[in-house]
């Protein structure tokens, strides 16, 4: 029974450290490409900060974010943050909401850009980062922009001046339906395509730390109990062995 019960402990260990895979797609049939999330990597969570509040924050809020915060956990000090990322008349201490009036937005993208505190844990950080990707040239939309993980998207592409300009190239399967095979680009950007891959990597990486705040903390304590449970039942297992040695369990 003691030997049964070691191994299901043993066994759920091991399955609390797997990593859990998930298959995603998009839309068109895509199969979304993986993307590491990084949180100890507080370089990338500065520059994915920095991404947002330049490029996404002028139309999306995250309300259940403070500045200070972000500040805190990614390292930041106070006085860059009021100098370089404060939007509007915003404090330090307040929410990242942006400035745009709700009404004008949805009048504007005919629909009112949705907070992105908790996207990231809504859709995924491969879907995101596959999205952030994902725009191409379709004149046949309002906003001149199509995306090929969320297909009519009413977004317009704010990272073309980085990306440059490309089109999609579909195919059809067996039943008729689109299904996205390639990019053809049409303009080169300010950025390459590594250069472009590695910042939406940086503004996944914090979409998915914003969405979570306490994961930093949480992932760094979690390691350190973890190696003591280990040690710990190392050191009860011998434990066991001495007080068994010379115990006859046979009667």
């Amino acid at each position: 029974m003691k030997t049964y019960a070691m191994r299901t402990l043993a066994i759920l260990s091991l399955l609390a450290l797997a990593p859990v895979s998930v298959h995603a797609a998009g839309g068109h049939g895509l199969d979304l490409e993986p993307m590491e999330v990084r949180l100890q990597d507080t370089r990338s969570l500065q520059n994915g900060a920095k991404i947002f509040v330049n490029y996404c924050l002028s139309c999306h809020s995250a309300k259940y974010q403070r500045y200070n915060r972000m500040a805190e956990d990614l390292q930041i000090p106070a006085d860059l943050v009021e100098q370089e990322m404060l939007v509007g008349d915003a404090k330090i201490g307040d929410p990242m909401t942006t400035t745009m009036p709700k009404d004008k937005a949805a009048e504007w993208f005919g629909v009112a850009p949705p907070d992105l505190t908790l996207v990231a844990r809504l859709r995924g950080a491969d879907w995101l980062y596959n999205y952030f990707k994902g725009f191409y040239v379709d004149e046949t939309t309002v906003s001149g922009w199509n995306n090929t993980v969320f297909p009519n998207v009413a977004m317009p592409h704010v990272l073309a001046e980085w990306q440059g300009r490309q089109r999609a190239v579909f195919g059809q399967d067996d039943h008729g339906n689109p299904v996205f095979e390639r990019f053809e680009q049409e303009t080169e950007g300010a950025m390459d395509a590594h250069e472009f891959d590695h910042a939406m990597q940086d503004l996944t990486n914090y979409l998915v730390y914003m969405g979570e705040p306490a994961r930093l903390k949480r992932v760094r304590y979690g390691m350190w109990v973890m190696l003591f449970l280990f040690a710990f039942g190392a050191l009860a297992y011998l434990l066991k062995k001495e007080y068994w040695r010379d115990v006859d369990v046979s009667h």
